[in-house]
């Protein structure tokens, strides 16, 4: 099958760059209500799948015991920017949960946004395991599993407990077979997991509607992750980015992953969408995304013009003048 134009981009009249992708819109009871390309398509969730790895923080009481604030909750589900906000919540986690920063495996980096960037690299401060984009969850990984008591050693590892707990709750969510799920090595060293992007959409609808979770202690955790992501828009991701934009609306649950994956999730409609721009661009995401809120005949208007300020169909020069447009296909 081959898979569809989703995106295109032209520079005056010229077409510049195409965008595949695979598209799939859910409804409440998980019947597809929309789709483009091959929804059975196995897909990486990246860190689309991070609101799945916090489910067992939250099925604890580490947020009561360490009194963590919703700033450093959130921090579980993040992919942070390194933004002084994202610093301090890190480091007050990193000392709340008495853990040590070399315990991370994630590779040391420096903040991901320019202005922290930069400000780091002049003060001439080294890279930090602790600004690692995915160090949150990280923390969250490490908290979990002294509260078990399980080993800390090789906790990156697919026969670590902690691992096979999060697998257990992708198929799950995801509902699929342990068996039929595809596994790798994700960015920051943990495994990472592959399902049909059909599945995925059915992951993500959990986030809306934990009833259809059997499992109680594992649909409340789900709740509170849900909770925490609408709480602390920024921390999940920072200011001008999609995750923040949509997560600002209470009724949106969303995370995006690298390599053009991206997972939303609708309360009041009861419905989820999963998208993967098979190009792996992520710039495009914005426009995509409300493209499809508005084809669903999304009523705030607000989230769909935030997004669109974040990623105009017009594309502009760095002298602001309009030299290009870009066209989606739905």
């Amino acid at each position: 099958m081959s898979n569809p134009v989703i995106i295109e981009e032209f520079r005056g009249e010229s077409l510049e760059n195409t965008h595949q992708g695979l598209i799939c819109i859910l409804n409440e009871e998980k019947e597809v209500i929309y789709e483009r390309g091959d929804i059975d398509q196995y897909v990486f969730y990246r860190s689309a799948m991070k609101p799945l790895q916090a489910i067992p923080a939250f099925t604890t009481n580490m947020v009561e015991k360490y009194r963590l604030t919703p700033e450093e909750a959130a921090l579980f589900t993040a992919s942070q920017r390194g933004e002084a906000y994202h610093q301090a919540a890190l480091e007050s986690l990193l000392n709340k949960l008495q853990l040590k920063e070399d315990a991370l495996v994630c590779n040391p980096s420096y903040p991901l946004n320019d202005a922290p960037k930069d400000n780091y690299i002049w003060d001439h401060k080294p890279r930090r395991r602790l600004l690692h984009n995915c160090s949150g969850k990280h923390l969250g990984f490490l908290g979990y599993i002294k509260e078990k008591g399980y080993d800390v050693s090789g906790y990156e590892q697919l026969n670590h407990p902690l691992q096979q707990e999060i697998l257990e709750y992708v198929a799950d969510l995801a509902e699929i077979e342990k068996n039929n799920i595809q596994t790798a090595i994700d960015g920051c060293g943990v495994p990472v997991h592959a399902v049909p992007l059909r599945n995925m959409a059915v992951s993500f609808l959990k986030f809306v509607r934990p009833d259809l979770i059997a499992n109680k202690q594992t649909a409340d955790a789900v709740r509170k992750v849900g909770d925490v992501m609408n709480a602390q828009p920024e921390i999940v991701a920072s200011h001008d980015f999609i995750c923040t934009a949509l997560l600002e609306d209470e009724n949106i649950i969303a995370k995006g992953g690298a390599q053009g994956v991206y997972c939303l999730a609708l309360r009041k409609e009861k419905m989820s969408i999963a998208l993967k721009v098979l190009s792996g661009s992520e710039l495009v995401w914005p426009i995509l995304v409300a493209a499809l809120l508005k084809k669903i005949h999304y009523q705030n208007q607000d989230t769909i013009e935030r997004l669109l300020k974040i990623r105009s169909m017009d594309i502009m020069n760095d002298n602001g003048k309009l030299v290009g447009q870009t066209k989606v296909y739905l």
